[in-house]
């Protein structure tokens, strides 16, 4: 089959790169002119992933995860006040995206090439390009993300993501940047501090090349903080306002400064310290959404393009690795009504679990 995947992110990697395997020809048409590494941080595996890399033949990946020793929750003055002894592998996000890339074919996969909108007639569908382009297909797949051209496509305003009150600020610094103190407190440890109104935790990843050895590796923290005028938090330096997040670099001077400012006065100082030595933090807005339909026809969403979940799941990856599988399983079977019935209401399901666990997650902090 020709298939036609919007999105060049993890999600629409995982399907191309097992639609690939299988012998179909495929296409993804990523918006970014640049690629996406460097866009992501930090993931914690759940056992969806795991399944998928067996079947791609990529278990290596796995390997370069780092296991934090305990999770550990801080006080103000960084002190210890709790520890939980059951380990936790991390994987670095920009790792496993360059893993899942390598299995997609460079012809295949096209930058500067994002979608504005997907249809379908006869017995074939096709995604209109930013640049006029229509590419048709016999299957289009969005794996387009939170903003998707083709969820918009196949919905209309039938699903739309919902601003949950609040953001995570991110920082993700080369290891030995840290202070020894703070490297001390927080290397090898999955740590939380938790206050009146935000929450900050952090963890360590393989370095950007895979490395694993102390100091050579990268300390991703997180900060989520509630932020109630988000168009001035998401316009960057150019002065243009973005609707979800700003990547590395994005992020304007007195914004930065401003975050600065407030890490030293409220977190934790090992905490405070890794968004010190961070040069270019960067935002994500946190957002729900739960969508009534996966598949019309010819056109099928997957990963944030149908449900957005809140990071605290941990399940993002894992949601978009399980979407691909069972995705790919009912084109296996032929692409019949039954098919796509029993990858819609089994996916269905399983989006709509995350979404709430995240939701629940997110009301049990205290903001």
């Amino acid at each position: 089959m020709r298939i036609a995947i919007a999105g060049g992110s993890l999600a629409g990697l995982f399907a191309a790169a097992l639609l690939s395997q299988a012998g179909h020809k495929v296409q993804i048409f990523e918006r970014s002119r640049h690629g996406l590494q460097g866009r992501g941080a930090g993931l914690v595996p759940q056992q969806e992933l795991f399944d998928l890399l067996s079947l791609i033949g990529r278990e290596d990946v796995a390997r370069l995860g780092i296991v934090a020793n305990q999770r550990i929750i801080l006080d103000r003055a960084g002190e210890i006040i709790s520890r939980d002894p059951r380990p936790q592998m991390q994987l670095s996000w920009d790792h496993l995206y360059l893993a899942v890339r390598g299995e997609v074919d460079d012809a295949a996969y096209h930058l500067g090439s994002g979608a504005i909108a997907a249809g379908q007639e006869n017995d074939g569908a096709w995604l209109e390009l930013e640049d006029g382009r229509r590419i048709d297909a016999d299957i289009v797949i969005g794996a387009d993300g939170i903003g998707s051209a083709v969820r918009h496509s196949l919905l209309g305003d039938g699903a739309h993501p919902r601003y949950a009150g609040y953001v995570a600020w991110r920082a993700l610094v080369p290891e030995r940047l840290l202070p020894e103190a703070a490297a001390l407190r927080l290397s090898d440890q999955f740590a939380f501090y938790n206050s009146a109104d935000s929450q900050a935790l952090g963890y360590t990843v393989a370095g950007a090349d895979g490395e694993l050895s102390a100091g050579n590796r990268r300390y991703n923290a997180v900060w989520y903080r509630r932020v109630d005028d988000l168009s001035a938090t998401l316009t960057d330096r150019e002065g243009r306002a973005h609707p979800f997040s700003l990547p590395p670099g994005g992020v304007r001077r007195e914004a930065e400064q401003s975050l600065l400012i407030a890490a030293h006065e409220l977190l934790p100082p090992p905490f405070a310290a890794a968004f010190t030595v961070e040069p270019r933090p960067f935002v994500q807005a946190i957002f729900d959404m739960v969508t009534p339909r996966m598949v019309d026809g010819g056109i099928a969403i997957i990963g944030d393009a149908a449900f957005i979940a809140r990071p605290h799941t941990a399940m993002g990856i894992a949601k978009a690795a399980g979407d691909a599988m069972a995705l790919v399983s009912a084109i296996r079977d032929g692409w019949t009504p039954a098919a796509k019935a029993r990858f819609e209401r089994e996916r269905l399901r399983a989006g709509e679990a995350i979404v709430n666990y995240g939701r629940r997650l997110g009301a049990s902090l205290s903001f």
